[in-house]
């Protein structure tokens, strides 16, 4: 497999802040956008999956690896970075993409999600802070909007988010509220937190599928003038469609010289549907997850490889895949891998599946910058539809 073309944009010093727009539109097509976004790690063309390294690591995969498959940027996790080994250790032996070995641009998440999705160890949540028992040693911790812009200055991230509150989907309305207005108000004060040289610093937006909250929210959020902008609170167990929705007309508000960064979608519907809406980046774990339950993603849909109809299938995962493991595996002995509980088809499986969403999505610009997106995701669902029926 070739290295990836947007591999480091030499005009770009590390550490040092993007010459010229940090992101520009390319190509459109309805709202679906082809851009480029410029951090202190490089050039990124966008729309773009980042697949998930949330403790510096792709589970299972090397660095390089990953390089090669077409990722452009990483997504770690400043909760469990802050906890194991400490911001402050990755700071001191010289920032998060030496420690990992990546040279690319990071994303960092705030900690906000793992915060909040773990409701039962929420201590306490006010205005100031959000004090929580954290998932390593039990003890009650707070996490403040200027503690989590300090931990992503210390991990050196290209982008940094803001601290929000993500209240479940089932949340009362009087609670949703809640969590808008304090959204606003942490990502008011993280916005006047030191970041690192040329750190970018996105917002988030909440207000779950109620249109009034959602909206407040994204003009709040908007008005900050953040770097960018993401969607949050969504992809949490709402009803699908009408996420979808909600992202389509809230997208819309955003400002369009911004990049626009939806939180947590990584399956095919969900990718071409949101960058149909005019999202430019998207990240999720579902492709190293569904690997590690011995699953692969195609164009055919998913396939389940403990079953035992691949027991003598010699053909690759996908036809026409030029992955590691189609490139010299069956799906036979990828089976056998899997259901012997050995290593190796477990990273067979995450090289494919990660391989497999960064075409998608590739594939996916290159049809917006040909005037062709809406025939692709047709095609692309039409093939998932029926290969599942």
């Amino acid at each position: 497999m070739d290295e990836p073309s947007h591999s480091r944009d030499p005009g770009l010093a590390t550490g040092h802040v993007p010459r010229g727009p940090v992101f520009e539109v390319h190509a459109t097509e309805q709202a679906a956008r082809a851009g480029l976004l410029r951090t202190a790690h490089g050039t990124i063309e966008t729309p773009v999956f980042m697949p998930v390294g949330t403790k510096a690591t792709v589970k299972t995969l090397d660095p390089d690896e990953v390089r090669a498959l077409g990722a452009q940027i990483l997504l770690g996790n400043a909760y469990h970075l802050h906890f194991r080994p400490g911001a402050e250790l990755i700071r001191d032996l010289g920032g998060l993409h030496r420690f990992m070995g990546w040279p690319s641009p990071i994303l960092t998440d705030s900690g906000g999600f793992q915060v909040f999705s773990l409701r039962d160890t929420i201590v306490r949540v006010d205005d100031e802070a959000v004090t929580f028992r954290n998932v390593y040693d039990g003890r009650a911790t707070q996490f403040t909007p200027e503690l989590a812009a300090r931990i992503q200055r210390d991990l050196g991230s290209d982008i940094a988010m803001c601290l929000d509150q993500v209240p479940p989907s089932d949340v009362t309305r009087r609670e949703l509220e809640a969590a808008v207005r304090r959204t606003t108000l942490w990502a008011s004060r993280q916005r006047e937190a030191p970041r690192a040289d040329g750190q970018l610093r996105f917002g988030i937006t909440q207000g779950g599928t109620d249109p009034e909250l959602r909206r407040r929210s994204t003009e709040e959020i908007a008005e900050l003038g953040f770097d960018g902008n993401a969607i949050g609170g969504l992809a949490i167990g709402e009803d699908r469609d009408a996420m979808f929705e909600v992202t389509g007309w809230a997208a819309a508000l955003l400002p369009d010289d911004r990049p626009r960064y939806f939180m947590g979608i990584g399956d095919p519907e969900g990718i071409l549907q949101v960058i149909e809406a005019g999202v430019d980046m998207f990240d999720c774990v579902l492709p190293t997850r569904t690997a590690r339950t011995g699953s692969a993603l195609t164009r055919e849909g998913r396939l389940n490889l403990r079953n035992a109809r691949f027991a003598k299938d010699e053909r690759p995962l996908e036809e026409g895949c030029d992955c590691p493991a189609c490139a010299r595996f069956s799906r036979a002995y990828v089976r056998h891998l899997v259901n012997q509980n050995e290593l190796l088809g477990l990273r067979l499986l995450s090289l494919h599946n990660l391989r497999f969403v960064v075409e998608l999505t590739r594939g996916a610009r290159d049809a917006i910058v040909r005037g062709g997106f809406v025939s692709y995701k047709r095609e692309i669902l039409e093939r998932l539809t029926w290969a599942g029926s």
